[in-house]
């Protein structure tokens, strides 16, 4: 299975467009990280794609996993996230609400 790899310098906008154009394609969407960077910009990039993405029609959302992976010959432990497809039945003026999310105190 192939994955996006993403890294501690991976940009989140570049990684967001290409999740949302693999969803847009109905594409099934992994991420590959190793180190809190990598899990940190995976992470930002899921949120600026559901930016893209809610206006669609489609939301996401992503599930965690634990993997034991070769790098170099030395085996390390990454964090792999699966991104799950939600379709949203939604009228236009709703989608706006939907981006606007409040705070509850």
């Amino acid at each position: 299975m192939d994955y996006l790899k993403v890294s501690s310098k991976s940009s989140p906008a570049s990684v967001a467009g290409a999740i949302a154009g693999m969803v847009k394609d109905g594409v099934p969407v992994d991420m590959q990280c190793v180190g809190a960077g990598a899990v940190n910009q995976a992470i930002k990039a899921v949120a600026i794609a559901r930016g893209f993405l809610i206006p669609t029609g489609f939301d996401i959302s992503c599930a965690p996993v634990f993997s034991d992976i070769l790098i170099n010959g030395e085996s390390r432990t990454a964090i792999k996230l699966s991104i799950y497809v939600h379709s949203l039945s939604m009228h236009p003026g709703e989608v706006a609400d939907a981006l606007d999310v409040q705070s509850v105190a």
